[in-house]
């Protein structure tokens, strides 16, 4: 009986796809399971809607009263924290795999061109969206000069 063979390995004919520390980010997560940059931050979308900047940041699992908002020469920094009881079960040896990540998460953004003193914040369902408003472009008013 024929019985194929089958390589314990890919086989990659395009040079270009190359990538010498995939192998290694691979092993990474193996072993450590997420990287801790990618748990270091959260996920924002920021949208331009006319005269403001709508900024949703997804924080699941944190509390309003463990978001942080502080603003300092133009750079708005978004600190949030999780709190977790993963310490006190696994004493108990209830979890078989716990994959959801505690710890702090911070982001800053550039407020260059926004109206800080009308920031406006609310967290709802985990989102915390934020409405930036554009500074107001101040036309420079012209004036008819009458000739006497």
């Amino acid at each position: 009986m024929l019985v194929p063979y089958v390589r314990p390995y890919g086989v990659r004919r395009n040079v270009s796809v190359f990538d010498p520390f995939r192998e290694i980010d691979e092993m990474e997560k193996a072993f450590f399971g997420e990287t801790p940059a990618s748990r270091a931050a959260f996920s924002t979308d920021i949208k331009e809607n006319g005269d403001n900047y709508i900024l949703e940041a997804d924080l699941p699992g944190v509390k309003k009263e463990d978001i942080n908002l502080e603003l300092t020469d133009n750079v708005l920094t978004i600190t949030a924290e999780r709190h977790s009881e993963y310490e006190e079960k696994d004493k108990k040896g209830n979890y078989v795999r716990c994959e959801r990540s505690y710890g702090s998460y911070q982001r800053s953004f550039d407020t260059t061109g926004i109206d800080t003193e009308h920031i406006d914040a609310e967290f709802t369902d985990g989102v915390l969206k934020l409405t930036l408003p554009k500074v107001q472009e101040v036309k420079p008013e012209t004036k008819k000069l009458e000739i006497r």
